[in-house]
């Protein structure tokens, strides 16, 4: 307890401990004084002193003791000791983002470790971290559209929903208009100036309520700037796909990203595309957008200092104070 407690404190003149030099001074001048007001008598015997011998004999040095620790103390005091509260206040403007991901079938290809899907959940919770002041929502898709996480600050609960993703939760697909729609939906109403949507998939649009262009000019309208990013290696990808019994086989399939409409969507709405054809490189993008998408945000630090002097000054009035009383009364015939 008294370990931590030194432990956060700062000294503001730390060049006063210089007087503790004074202590072994101290300690000679005494010293040396006590051994000259000692008398020699020669004797036959020490037997007599050695009676004579009382506890006023055996504690004849406590007032000097307590002076040593009242110097100390005042030296510690003078010292200014003090604890220091650190606070840091955030003004700004942060940007409003929504994370749009694929979560169809196809997302359990395992050219990613140990496999798209969950790949992409570790790096958009990895972007979350790296986004302290903004607020974040995720949507999902695959056949249909759905609104996983409304815009939040709350980043605990976006990468707790964010990690419980699975596939299966939608109907299957790949319905890249219904999550730019609904994406877009998320943002239209915020009167932040910086909107975002980062859509991320493995495949080719394969229809649902909103065809992607439709959702590009909305995204136009409403001011959003869209960053695509294609997930998957080049050529072909295996995929565990269910079999009777309970069984997983895995067979090969063509990896087929529609890279046109994605760099498209992007390019007019004002982002970038990208192609993640690695973790390595999905970590690489969401690092580079993190770069791209910064908040304005001023942060004003603040240092508050409490006085922690005057337990040490107490303590060498109270040992001052019990110095003089036992110097003039049970121990006025000692030095």
């Amino acid at each position: 307890m008294l370990y931590n407690w030194f432990e956060h404190i700062t000294f503001a003149y730390s060049e006063v401990f210089g007087l503790f030099v004074f202590i072994p001074v101290l300690l000679y001048w005494y010293f040396n004084k006590y051994n000259k007001q000692q008398g020699t008598v020669k004797v036959s015997s020490l037997m007599v002193y050695r009676k004579s011998n009382s506890w006023k004999s055996t504690f004849r040095h406590a007032p000097f003791i307590l002076r040593l620790l009242a110097v100390s103390c005042i030296i510690i005091a003078m010292a200014r000791p003090q604890t220091r509260n650190d606070e840091e206040l955030k003004n700004g403007q942060g940007i409003d983002i929504i994370l749009c991901m694929d979560v169809s079938g196809s997302m359990l290809a395992q050219d990613f470790l140990p496999d798209r899907l969950e790949a992409s959940k570790q790096m958009a919770a990895a972007f979350v971290d790296m986004r302290p002041t903004d607020r974040i929502g995720v949507v999902i898709f695959s056949g249909e559209s759905f609104t996983l996480v409304p815009l939040t600050t709350d980043k605990a609960v976006l990468k707790t929903q964010i990690f419980n993703i699975q596939r299966g939760l939608l109907e299957d697909g790949t319905a890249i208009g219904d999550g730019l729609g609904v994406s877009v939906d998320r943002l239209k109403g915020v009167k932040t100036k910086s909107k975002v949507i980062i859509l991320l998939t493995d495949g080719e649009d394969q229809g649902g309520r909103i065809d992607p262009l439709a959702g590009k000019e909305l995204a136009k309208a409403y001011g959003v700037r869209v960053y695509t990013i294609g997930v998957g290696s080049e050529g072909y990808a295996p995929v565990p796909v269910p079999g009777e019994g309970g069984t997983v086989t895995t067979r090969q399939q063509k990896v087929n990203i529609d890279e046109k409409l994605l760099r498209m969507i992007a390019t007019e709405t004002g982002g970038l595309y990208y192609r993640a054809r690695d973790n390595e490189s999905l970590k690489r993008i969401y690092t580079e957008i993190d770069k791209l998408e910064k908040s304005r945000i001023e942060v004003t630090s603040l240092k508050r200092y409490t006085e922690r002097f005057f337990p040490f000054a107490f303590a060498a009035a109270v040992l001052m104070l019990l110095e003089i009383f036992l110097r003039y009364t049970l121990f006025r015939k000692f030095p």
